[in-house]
């Protein structure tokens, strides 16, 4: 088998050249290991923003929040055995390892190979930068064991955390936009660079694993850096105000990286990352008043302060009182219920996107949050959730999509994600 070093394996190649093509691979597959030295640039990398894809953790995490998302979940092919899984891991690493620095997807070139098979590279990001492309991948928990079947003789190896997510009260998920064995989460600042990587990731995988579901995703609705402002949701409101940031490492090993101690050796300096899509409903929010949207969100439209007083970094004083002696700060509002201090200090790192995926068919934006969000544990996801059954934004929120998996650890360069599963 190939480390992602030397190229793309066999089946890598296949999966570029397409089920039509399969017969050219023969001629094709020494020339275009061979010339791992050669293939170019997508244009200016350094005015694109260029992120390492080789490191102790994965990038796409607390990596600064790009502008553009394209998420994909993958299942395997029924047919695949654990080599494919190995081999694709390999793979996958590779492309990214090359797509991340602004390069082709292999080392052929877009253009290169024989003239009479498709090109290696779809060719769409080419000209274009890195455009601070990351890409990041998970393992669900289907992929150690469905259906009470070891495919891939890793089911020992499956955190005990890893399960999926129990039913949430006005849950609406439709089972065609959620799980996944696999996933990948493409970040950049130009959609095309992030949908140019899932397509070709998409191609590399062709016979060994499909896309199951996939969600294109603009407007950042979270910060990893403080160099970065706070972004807005399409409720108009500041979103990620308390977000856990890069530089706070204390916060990261407490809420965010997973450790060898929590059970599963192999995904120490890796996290557990939970998806939601969750429908807004925009239009009914829309027509509310300024001051009900305010104590819906707990927070003033224009600054993002909390409604307790201040400007938006304040901390929130949950006890103030207005001259009636009520709370400035409703206690069922969004930010009564999820803030850290309702959950003793308890905190997530969140990578959210608003989308806009058409309408529906009476007219409504089929709009909402692709709800992103990395911790050291499901659990500490699970008790936000629970706790948001009594939030007051709620009823303007329909989770249609869902998913979890164990993101594993950055990889040493020569190595591929997830090689510490297989031992």
């Amino acid at each position: 088998m190939l480390s992602p070093a030397a190229g793309l394996s066999r089946r890598g190649l296949l999966g570029l050249l397409g089920a039509g093509a399969a017969g050219l691979a023969a001629g094709a597959v020494g020339g275009a290991v061979a010339t791992v030295a050669v293939g170019g640039a997508r244009g200016d990398t350094a005015s694109g923003g260029v992120h390492a894809f080789y490191g102790d953790h994965q990038a796409g995490i607390t990596t600064a929040v790009q502008d553009h998302l394209h998420f994909a979940a993958f299942d395997m092919a029924d047919s695949a055995t654990r080599d494919d899984l190995i081999t694709l891991l390999q793979d996958w690493s590779y492309a990214a390892s090359r797509m991340t620095q602004g390069l082709d997807v292999s080392a052929s070139g877009a253009i290169g190979g024989s003239p009479q098979a498709p090109p290696d590279d779809t060719g769409e990001a080419l000209g274009l930068p890195a455009s601070s492309l990351t890409v990041t991948f998970g393992f669900g928990p289907t992929l150690f064991e469905r259906e009470g079947a070891d495919r891939f003789g890793i089911a020992a190896q499956r955190p005990s955390l890893l399960t999926p997510l129990p039913r949430f009260l006005g849950d609406d998920l439709d089972p065609l936009r959620s799980g996944g064995d696999l996933c990948v989460q493409a970040c950049a600042d130009d959609p095309q660079v992030a949908v140019h990587a899932i397509r070709n990731l998409s191609r590399i995988a062709f016979g060994r694993a499909r896309i199951r579901w996939s969600q294109l995703g603009f407007g950042r609705t979270s910060k990893t850096s403080a160099a970065q402002a706070t972004p807005r949701n399409l409720f108009g409101f500041k979103d990620g105000t308390a977000n856990i940031l890069e530089s706070d490492r204390e916060g990261l090993d407490s809420f965010v990286w997973a450790a060898a101690a929590d059970g599963a050796p192999w995904l120490a300096g890796g996290s557990f990352l939970v998806a939601r899509r969750i429908r807004q409903t925009i239009e009914t929010w829309d027509r509310l008043r300024l001051a009900e949207q305010e104590r819906t969100i707990g927070r003033g439209k224009g600054e993002g302060e909390p409604l307790s007083g201040g400007s938006e970094f304040t901390a929130p004083d949950f006890a103030a009182t207005d001259e009636a002696g009520a709370p400035r700060i409703d206690p069922h509002s969004h930010v009564g219920i999820v803030h850290p201090d309702a959950h003793d200090g308890m905190r997530i790192l969140r990578r959210g996107y608003n989308f806009v995926d058409g309408n529906d068919g009476l007219g409504a934006l089929e709009a909402g949050l692709f709800f992103l969000s990395y911790q050291r544990s499901p659990e500490q996801f699970i008790q936000l959730q629970r706790a948001m059954s009594t939030d007051l934004l709620s009823e303007y929120l329909r989770h249609v999509g869902s998913g979890v998996w164990a993101v594993p650890p950055g990889a040493s360069a020569g190595s591929y994600v997830g090689a510490g599963l297989f031992g």
